[in-house]
């Protein structure tokens, strides 16, 4: 997975002054779009579309000191259609314009060339199983927020709190399939999963039953799942679960993230302060159709 992902990362190289187009990407890497978006976020920490403007910059910034082109050719060439636009997209890389910098010889901002690799950390190994699953709702309550990536998410804390014991306790005795009782969920997440992108929070349970008209509802189709387990302080250990399904799991096993809710199931550990977790991701094969 790692190579073709090095692969996916030539084609940019050989592209940067034309289209690079992200299906063409995920066709190199063997994976679809929506995967390979969010595996690249995970494991470059930053989303695709970034790195490529990064990247452009970078070259186009040379370019630019060189003084051998004119500055809309050097926008033209990658890919702007007016000097205004790319004297934007080149001040929001460098700090400043590229007229400035012919002139002054500023000092310009480079984004390295990425290439992923492997590298073994520890000895600890990850718990999980494959599961089918048949179709269910996910029904409760559910609110748009942004992404937090360490800490408490004021948002989602701020949400909670107004759904009111009553409510959850409904909510709690429409579960009846596993993961049991109250869950949290995140759908329409980002494929960048840059912080401070929105997506839906649910506070819910999932059922087979049709679900009452007064809560939200999400209709969730049958497939497959990954579930993983993880004991660890709350909320760091849940947040460097999900880091590590997406940075060492995925690239490790012939198997892609597909679109649906990533629902976590959290419970008090008997240890000390700890929680115990449990996170269901959708997944497909890898070069399965879809996504």
């Amino acid at each position: 997975m790692l190579r073709r992902l090095n692969d996916a990362l030539d084609h940019i190289e050989d592209h940067l002054d034309g289209h690079i187009d992200v299906a063409e990407l995920a066709r190199i890497a063997t994976t679809s779009e929506y995967h390979l978006r969010r595996l690249f976020s995970a494991l470059a920490g930053m989303p695709l579309s970034e790195y490529v403007r990064r990247r452009r910059m970078t070259v186009a910034g040379a370019e630019v000191l060189e003084s051998r082109r004119t500055l809309l050719d050097v926008a033209v060439r990658y890919g702007y259609t007016s000097g205004e636009a790319f004297a934007r997209a080149f001040r929001a890389v460098h700090g400043v314009g590229p007229g400035e910098a012919r002139r002054t010889g500023a000092a310009l901002r480079s984004q390295p060339r990425m290439s992923f690799r492997l590298v073994i950390e520890g000895s600890t190994s990850m718990r999980y199983r494959v599961m089918e699953k048949d179709a269910f709702h996910l029904v409760g309550r559910v609110a748009r927020v942004p992404l937090v990536h360490e800490g408490v998410n004021p948002a989602i804390a701020e949400f909670i709190q107004g759904i009111g014991p009553d409510t959850s306790l409904r909510i709690h005795h429409l579960s009846d399939q596993e993961p049991a009782g109250i869950v949290s969920a995140c759908d329409g997440l980002d494929p960048s999963r840059a912080e401070g992108t929105e997506f839906d929070y649910w506070h819910g349970a999932l059922t087979s039953a049709e679900p009452p008209e007064d809560l939200d509802a999400l209709p969730v189709p049958a497939g497959t799942w990954a579930v993983f387990e993880s004991t660890g302080p709350y909320p760091a250990a849940l947040q460097e679960m999900w880091r590590d399904v997406f940075t060492q799991w995925f690239p490790s096993n012939p198997y892609r993230s597909r679109p649906g809710p990533e629902i976590l199931r959290t419970r008090p550990s008997a240890v000390g302060e700890t929680t115990d977790a449990v996170l269901w991701i959708p997944i497909e094969r890898a070069g399965s159709e879809g996504a």
